[in-house]
């Protein structure tokens, strides 16, 4: 039997915390959601590739380096570590779309979260 909605593990605030706005879309990014998810980047980033045409660019996209600089610049924040490439961005739907990606039970109930958190912003707004 499927977990009821209920079975929340993320507090809405942080996930609305992870959500920025870049190319006028609603977006989280790859370690943003790697770190929800108890994933590294990178793990992250290797299932995306092996599944690449799960992502078009409307579900998933790279940042550019001025785009980097201004969400650095947006958030406030100077550390970003030792980031060697651009981060990716995913949108709502590329976020879906993560779940068929990711199968641990964490990253399936982050998701679901994920999702009914946009749509009750999408609501509200």
């Amino acid at each position: 039997m499927a977990k009821k909605t209920k079975d929340i593990i993320i507090p809405d605030e942080i996930i609305m915390n992870k959500t920025a706005v870049i190319r006028g879309q609603k977006v989280m990014l790859d370690r943003d959601l790697a770190e929800l998810y108890a994933a590294t980047t990178a793990n992250l980033n290797k299932a995306v590739k092996r599944n690449f045409k799960r992502f078009p660019v409307d579900f998933m996209f790279q940042l550019t380096e001025k785009e980097f600089k201004d969400l650095i610049f947006q958030l406030g924040t100077s550390s970003w570590g030792g980031t060697r490439k651009m981060p990716c961005a995913f949108t709502e739907q590329g976020v879906a779309m993560l779940s068929g990606v990711l199968t641990s039970d964490r990253a399936i109930t982050v998701n679901i979260q994920i999702i009914y958190q946009n749509a009750r912003n999408a609501i509200n707004e």
